[in-house]
């Protein structure tokens, strides 16, 4: 096969706040395919936090991302050839492709799929139909165990997960407040997503404001909280917590540059007799199929929203990726390859 593929690697291991020379563009002969095998033409990326805790070399729940190879990473595109009786050329499915422009995977690879985009646009099956709406929906169901009636309260809510959480979390009868990073993105959250509140954290000089302002969003406390931060946004939450309240621990990006995160307020876990626990989607498969029913049955009728920014062309990645640990990104952050 004489087609070439562009690909991101990753060329060395961040200290501190990773850069873009981290990573390596390289151009490399497709590969004739396999007997079982098929080929995929990406036609979107997907950039999430988690990337980043990979790129580090100690412990964590998963491997590292080996130094040299391919950047992982979910994608979703088209079969362009295939030896498989399982796959048909045009077939769209979803991939762990990884940061490159073509993937060669066995028929029966772990997570390859078809997905249906006649009443769903491609590319949300990389964020409110794919991984991040089946985290949402983990972790509010399985975790927050949300009541109606009770409040529900979820940071990064104007993000791919954080934006699912809230949604459900009112299709549940709850109140649903968010905390998000400016003016724009909590009017969003509140005038498009549906949620009864939404907290500014960069409003708040310091920690006591952004407690009295989680105060204020939260009359009758919180009794779920979806912690995608960490740091004073936890503090602030913690404060407000009912009396067996239930926390999902879904992310720390306060810390994901290796900052320590440490808890003002620990103590308030016994004296609320609190739940905290942290999960990780892809060790939970047997959710995936009832989750993805509900969220690509919302989608595809209207009662779940998302948003997304959009960046141009493989070469925007590494930025792309850069900025959305910034929080530049608004929504779900996807590369459109074709």
């Amino acid at each position: 096969m004489t087609q070439t593929n562009r690909r991101f690697v990753l060329a060395s291991r961040p200290s501190g706040a990773p850069r873009e020379d981290n990573f390596r563009l390289e151009t490399v002969p497709v590969p004739d395919l396999a007997p079982g095998q098929i080929l995929v033409r990406h036609h979107y990326l997907s950039l999430d936090p988690y990337m980043r805790g990979r790129m580090n070399e100690q412990r964590s729940y998963t491997a590292p991302q080996p130094l040299d190879e391919v950047m992982i990473g979910g994608t979703v595109g088209e079969v362009i050839a295939t030896q498989s009786d399982k796959f048909a050329v045009g077939d769209h499915v979803f991939c762990m492709g990884g940061w490159q422009d073509y993937s060669v995977h066995a028929g029966d690879a772990p997570g390859l799929r078809k997905i249906d985009t006649s009443r769903i646009a491609m590319s949300a099956y990389l964020g409110a139909v794919g991984m991040p709406g089946v985290t949402a929906w983990y972790g509010l169901n399985a975790i927050c165990e949300p009541k109606p009636g009770e409040t529900v309260a979820v940071s990064a809510a104007s993000g791919a997960v954080g934006s699912m959480v809230g949604q459900l979390a009112k299709a549940r009868g709850c109140r649903a407040v968010g905390i998000a990073g400016g003016k724009d993105k909590c009017d969003y959250v509140v005038r498009e997503l549906g949620f009864d509140a939404c907290v500014d954290y960069k409003a708040a000089g310091e920690p006591r404001q952004l407690q009295a302002m989680l105060r204020e969003a939260t009359p009758k406390g919180i009794d779920g909280y979806f912690e995608n931060v960490g740091g004073a946004v936890l503090d602030a939450a913690m404060m407000r917590m009912n009396a067996f309240g239930r926390i999902a621990v879904c992310g720390m990006i306060a810390g994901y540059n290796g900052e320590p995160i440490p808890m003002a307020f620990p103590q308030l876990i016994l004296a609320q007799r609190l739940k905290v626990q942290g999960f990780i989607v892809g060790e939970q498969p047997g959710v995936w199929p009832k989750a993805l029913a509900e969220l690509a049955a919302g989608v595809a009728g209207g009662s779940l929203k998302y948003r997304e920014t959009v960046a141009q062309g493989l070469e925007a990645t590494p930025g792309a990726f850069l900025g959305l640990l910034k929080g530049q990104n608004f929504g779900k952050q996807v590369v459109k390859l074709v």
